[in-house]
């Protein structure tokens, strides 16, 4: 027996299979950038940047121009263009709710936004729901339910829950339990929140 048919065979790829796709790679890599994507789907099509974009955000009532590359997310304009801070930025693929705005009056992830996806819709951010002197019925039940501890993730819960007891006048605590489902808190204030939504929802009765 030849000490050819002992020898096993090797699994993976030959050094011309390894050249091909090294050259196929970069005919893709040519594609995917700028320059190429633009060749790619021809000079006529609505594509938009890579550079910056003028934007214009309705935020809290006031309409804010931007100039922004089409890949910036919401949250970061919001916080980073802005300063309107209270939204924040923890897990950042929309998963705990930490920065929640709504956007025509809906509960949205705005770190799973772009900003150029909310032009023409009207943003409202924890800053537009109420001030120190004039708070909302949802930051008032808050503070009298204690429902906050670090504060960091109250912004979102804030917002989401205005949202929620806009739709959902005299919601129980289960209710709540389950409309709130999509925001999360590290310190786990989550039964003085409860009371507190249901407080707003019965205090509000489906109204601002």
């Amino acid at each position: 027996m030849s000490d050819k048919n002992n020898q096993p065979e090797t699994a993976g790829v030959s050094r011309r299979g390894f050249l091909k796709g090294i050259g196929v790679g970069t005919v893709a890599s040519g594609l995917l950038s700028p320059a190429g994507l633009k060749q790619a789907i021809g000079a006529d099509s609505n594509v938009l940047g890579p550079g910056e974009i003028p934007v214009t955000l309705n935020i809290n009532g006031q309409a804010r121009k931007l100039n922004l590359e089409p890949r910036v997310t919401l949250l970061d304009a919001l916080r980073n263009r802005l300063d309107l801070t209270g939204a924040k930025k923890v897990c950042d693929r929309g998963t705990c709710g930490a920065c929640t705005v709504l956007v025509d009056g809906h509960p949205v992830y705005s770190c799973s936004l772009l900003a150029v996806e909310a032009e023409g819709k009207e943003i409202t951010t924890i800053e537009g729901l109420g001030t120190p002197a004039n708070l909302s019925e949802v930051q008032k039940a808050f503070i009298k339910h204690d429902a906050q501890q670090c504060g960091f993730c109250t912004p979102g819960f804030v917002v989401a829950s205005t949202a929620f007891v806009r739709k959902n006048p005299n919601a129980s605590v289960e209710d709540v339990r389950q409309g709130l489902g999509g925001n999360l808190c590290r310190c786990g204030t989550y039964a003085g929140m409860l009371l507190a939504v249901a407080d707003a929802a019965k205090t509000t009765k489906g109204g601002a």
